[in-house]
């Protein structure tokens, strides 16, 4: 299935739910990302982190994967720490039956 901008919104509120209860840094996502041939940037300001990621043309579990690796990178985790987040935000991704409603 193709990533549409209302199963991108839904998983980037619960993907942001999901950072905060676990004390991480909730980045704000976007699409397209600015930087042409991209598929994902990550852009840091005094306001925050900002995760751009491409919907167009990309399988739903590319756009997801890039969602949640989004938010390690933001949040510069590694080894176990990045293994646990990982987990956490993939539990917290809306499933297929949750993105027809």
């Amino acid at each position: 299935m193709e990533p549409t901008s209302l199963h991108f919104a839904r998983t980037a509120r619960s993907l942001t739910a999901a950072a905060r209860a676990n004390g991480l840094i909730a980045p704000t996502f976007r699409s397209p990302p600015r930087l042409e041939g991209a598929t994902r940037t990550i852009r840091r300001t005094a306001d925050g982190v900002t995760v751009s990621v491409v919907l167009r043309g990309r399988p739903w579990p590319a756009v997801a994967a890039d969602m949640v690796e989004g938010v390690v990178a933001a949040n510069d985790l590694g080894g176990l720490a990045a293994d646990r987040a990982r987990a956490t935000l993939w539990a917290a991704v809306p499933d297929d039956e949750e993105r027809a409603a």
